[in-house]
């Protein structure tokens, strides 16, 4: 079968009609929206919490900067400015800004730009820019006489970072963006033509969203990145078009959403593949659109995000100066409408697969980037299947073998065959044979290149040469749903005796049952079926089987010839066997 066969994807509902069906699932143009008292009081009795804590903990001798700083100024200036504050007006309040505001002109470099991680970053200088601006607006808009040498110094700090934005240059994709918003938010409190033009010298490269609605980094954190800076750009340079990749973004977003906000990750570009973010991330987008749109889809995310776990403190605690600044945000949110808890949704550009039962949910995944290569930018997770089941998680499921250390599986997409969903790789490891006379030379000097099966490089040529003795290992994994309980079936045949190995990796906190525990922090599931709890959750899963106890190295010679490892915390149980192999594994 060819690549390219194997990686057409199986009839299902598109994306598209689903966003245009939420699109046109409006509230009413008469509904017409108050100001969210209740919330706005929320959000000042945390900030004051905060400027209570900073009022103690900001001095001279412990000022360290970061993005924190910015926040820590901006919190202090939405207490300032919010008549329903504690501190509204307070003079003590006054002489830690001025305090800030000189520290922040002191850190910057000679070209407006800061170090924050990376060294007189302009991408990095926009992200605090994202942050400092709308302190500013709302101290500009108090108009307190306090205030002149706060405003002056912002007025010296911004628009000294707005030169640096104007010619700096960027890393990344979504870098592009936060430099726009930052020049929309620089622009907005002084005006000048010059970050105008440069905004439009980013935008005329093109946004690029695909047909599911991903960015280019396929990555929830800089999914929530660039639809800020979207959003920033197009209210303050009143440029609506920019809120269409938003819309569908947002869109695709709240598939990716587990019952406990959780954000799926495994087709990830970026470093969040191996780490679930929360979709907290996400609640002032929702929450903005919900508003600009009237859109009660939108509305009812924003609210099933309120009831998760930590969103207090990613947003409640640190979002006032937001709402200050963006009246948006003020409003109450419009009647939400029932979202989905029951769906099967293919996203065929990253060949991903999301289930939703109720409180059950099962993924599966199959679309690392080819070539397949470790680094920032490409998507490189093994992670190809998880299953949740309420509290009780399945963080993920992946494959090893002993074939030639080329380490885990990695599918050549996913391809949907009436009920069933496939993953599968054939893996083909060479000899080589001496060049041919005409390709030799008598230093032994040829060129350093990777092997055909891209484990090694060496100075050998490798292209030119014949090969012999070819090793092949193909591997086929069958994944089945029916109504939350999940089969899977592994295929592995060509090269005998191979060991295999079914590794999974459960949320650590859990009790787990019939199983055999090797050590402290690994389990073999020999045979028959076991058990994970968490809470009053369970998952069962099963039968076992165990062939063998290697369970190091895994990750194969990519990894381990520079002493990495992929292995991450939580509770690990195993499954072996040896090739040819076959076995269903039952989850429920």
């Amino acid at each position: 079968m060819k690549r390219s066969d194997f990686l057409k994807m199986g009839a299902l509902t598109a994306l598209m009609p689903l966003y245009e069906k939420i699109m046109a699932g409006q509230i009413p143009s008469g509904y017409t929206a108050g100001i969210d008292e209740a919330m706005l009081k929320r959000l000042a009795e945390a900030n004051d919490k905060q400027v209570t804590r900073l009022l103690q903990s900001i001095s001279a001798n412990t000022l360290r900067f970061s993005r924190r700083t910015a926040y820590d100024f901006s919190m202090l200036s939405a207490s300032y400015c919010f008549r329903g504050s504690q501190y509204y007006h307070a003079s003590s309040l006054v002489s830690k800004m001025e305090l800030l505001t000189a520290f922040l002109l002191a850190s910057q470099s000679e070209d407006g730009t800061v170090n924050v991680g990376n060294l007189e970053s302009p991408p990095d200088t926009a992200f605090v820019m994202e942050i400092l601006c709308p302190a500013a607006v709302i101290l500009k808009k108090d108009g307190s006489a306090d205030l002149a040498v706060v405003n002056e110094q912002l007025k010296k700090i911004i628009t000294k970072a707005g030169e640096g934005l104007v010619k700096g240059g960027v890393h990344t994709p979504n870098h592009r963006w936060v430099i726009c918003a930052a020049l929309a938010l620089v622009n907005d409190l002084y005006p000048d033509k010059k970050y105008i033009n440069r905004i439009n010298d980013w935008l005329g490269e093109g946004v690029f969203m695909d047909s599911d609605g991903h960015y280019p980094e396929r990555s929830g954190t800089y999914s929530a990145v660039e639809d800020t800076a979207f959003i920033t750009m197009a209210r303050l340079l009143k440029r609506p078009k920019l809120l269409e990749p938003v819309r569908k973004n947002l869109v695709m977003m709240y598939y990716y959403m587990e019952p406990n906000g959780d954000l799926v990750s495994n087709d990830s570009r970026r470093q969040d593949q191996y780490a679930a973010r929360q979709s907290s991330l996400f609640y002032l987008l929702y929450r903005y659109m919900a508003n600009h749109d009237n859109n009660g889809f939108f509305a009812a995310v924003a609210k099933e995000i309120e009831t998760k776990k930590g969103f207090h403190e990613a947003v409640i605690d640190r979002s006032l100066f937001y709402f200050l600044e963006n009246e948006e945000l003020q409003k109450s949110l419009p009647p939400p409408t029932a979202l989905p808890d029951n769906y099967e949704k293919l996203f065929t550009t990253s060949h991903l697969l999301r289930i939703r039962r109720k409180d059950i949910t099962a993924t599966l995944f199959g679309g690392v980037d080819r070539p397949f290569i470790i680094a920032s930018g490409r998507s490189n997770s093994p992670d190809f299947f998880s299953y949740r089941k309420g509290e009780a998680i399945l963080k993920y499921m992946r494959l090893s073998s002993n074939f030639f250390s080329m380490g885990y599986f990695y599918s050549e997409g996913l391809k949907k065959e009436g009920n069933r969903y496939i993953l599968h790789k054939k893996l083909e490891v060479p000899y080589y044979q001496p060049l041919p006379k005409e390709k030799r030379n008598n230093k032994g000097d040829y060129k350093l290149s990777p092997s055909i099966d891209d484990r090694f490089w060496n100075k050998m040529d490798f292209k030119n040469r014949p090969v012999s003795n070819v090793k092949t290992l193909e591997t086929t994994i069958t994944f089945i749903e029916t109504n939350g309980t999940v089969e899977l079936e592994f295929d592995i045949s060509g090269l005998k005796d191979v060991p295999v190995t079914i590794e999974l990796c459960f949320a650590e906190g859990g009790k787990l049952s019939g199983v055999l525990q090797a050590d402290s922090d690994n389990n073999f599931l020999e045979k028959e079926f076991a058990e994970y709890q968490l809470g009053n959750d369970i998952i069962r899963f099963g039968p076992g089987t165990m062939a063998h106890k290697s369970i190091t190295g895994l990750e194969g010679e990519r990894y381990s010839t520079h002493f990495g490892s992929l292995r991450t915390k939580g509770m690990h149980v195993y499954l072996t066997g040896v090739t040819p192999f076959r076995h269903k594994l039952l989850f429920s």
